[in-house]
């Protein structure tokens, strides 16, 4: 070996011995299952739930009433009646006001946080509210109309129908990043809407293609980014900025819901076909994973997330061999519940 390079070897290998040494590789979360279900019973379909953090209450949407869940506690603790064809509950905590969208019959249900009490009905939105959310940025609160592909501008500081927005098509879920944009999927168009919650207005419409038949819809707010839950088992990722397609991820059949849980970067599909729930980790902006199908039950299509606990809420019943008028399956009398999802 020539000299030069004799000189050399000890001083190279001394700095091999000084590099940091690559950390170990972070041991996967578990994956999450099927904790626990709370049994509800009674009659009626469902659709929507949301999750109220500071009371710690989970509420239900159920045919013409609401339930209201103590989660800690694990029972129902309350019942908001007089909401016929309820799909979606919106709360506002800085007006200690909740929403209910009452499907048939074009009207709001407003009632009181802290009570429970119902303290106005809300007359004259489109026909058929599904969707409902209340935006921070406009302080508004917006009902998106299956029957008349509109959204219903509510003044919850009047208690009144404002204005209305005509869309391309019919609504499905929606969302607000709180500086005045809300995005909401057009389902019979497979498209996603961008609007301007501050003026009223559509800003953008983006097609999401070949995702078929958008229901459900999250967000990333700091990272920009939408997870749209489609018919044919995906999951599309669009850019909230210009509507750019980031990834497509595979889900389960017949979803209706999807929530973003930040502080662990997951996303998580509820799967009402194939009873499942797909949960998708968000390795960074742009790429996507499939971490876990976890088994749930058919039926279980719509879900709440509690941000504390990282636990998931699903509505859900026992499914007839029977189907009704529509189509549907039958359900089993009083065989109504919560599952509840999450680590052990």
């Amino acid at each position: 070996m020539p000299r030069p390079i004799r000189k050399l070897l000890p001083a190279a290998l001394l700095a091999l011995v000084m590099l940091p040494q690559a950390a170990p590789a972070a041991t996967p979360a578990p994956a999450p299952r099927l904790l626990s279900r709370l049994a509800l019973g009674g009659p009626g379909g469902w659709d929507y739930l949301a999750f109220d953090a500071p009371s710690r209450h989970l509420f239900v949407s159920r045919g013409d009433r609401v339930l209201v869940i103590d989660v800690d506690a694990g029972k129902q603790v309350g019942t908001i009646a007089g909401t016929a064809g309820v799909h979606g509950i919106a709360l506002a905590d800085d007006l200690q006001r909740g929403f209910v969208s009452d499907g048939k019959i074009a009207s709001v249900t407003v009632f009181d946080l802290a009570s429970l009490k119902t303290v106005a009905t809300i007359a004259g939105t489109g026909q058929n509210p599904d969707a409902i959310l209340y935006d921070g940025a406009s302080h508004h609160v917006l009902t998106f109309n299956g029957g008349s592909a509109s959204a219903s501008v509510i003044d919850p500081a009047k208690n009144a129908v404002i204005g209305s927005i005509a869309l391309p098509g019919k609504p499905e879920f929606a969302v607000a990043d709180g500086a005045g944009h809300v995005y909401v999927n057009i389902e019979d168009q497979s498209e996603l809407v961008q609007l301007d919650s501050l003026r009223d207005k559509v800003l953008q419409v983006w097609p999401l293609a070949p995702c078929a038949s958008p229901s459900g819809l999250a967000l990333d707010n700091p990272h920009h980014r939408l997870f749209a839950v489609c018919d044919n088992r995906t999951m599309a990722v669009l850019d909230t900025l210009d509507g750019h397609r980031v990834a497509e991820v595979p889900i389960g059949d017949g979803p209706d819901g999807v929530v973003f849980d930040p502080a662990e970067a997951m996303i998580y599909s509820a799967n009402g076909g194939s009873g499942t729930l797909t949960a998708v980790h968000e390795d960074d902006p742009d790429h996507y994973r499939v971490t876990a199908t976890v088994p749930t039950q058919a039926s279980a299509r719509t879900l709440a997330l509690d941000p504390k606990l990282h636990r998931l809420y699903l509505s859900a019943a026992r499914l007839g061999a029977t189907r009704q008028a529509n189509g549907r399956r039958t359900i089993e009398p009083d065989s109504f519940g919560i599952l509840i999802v999450g680590r052990p």
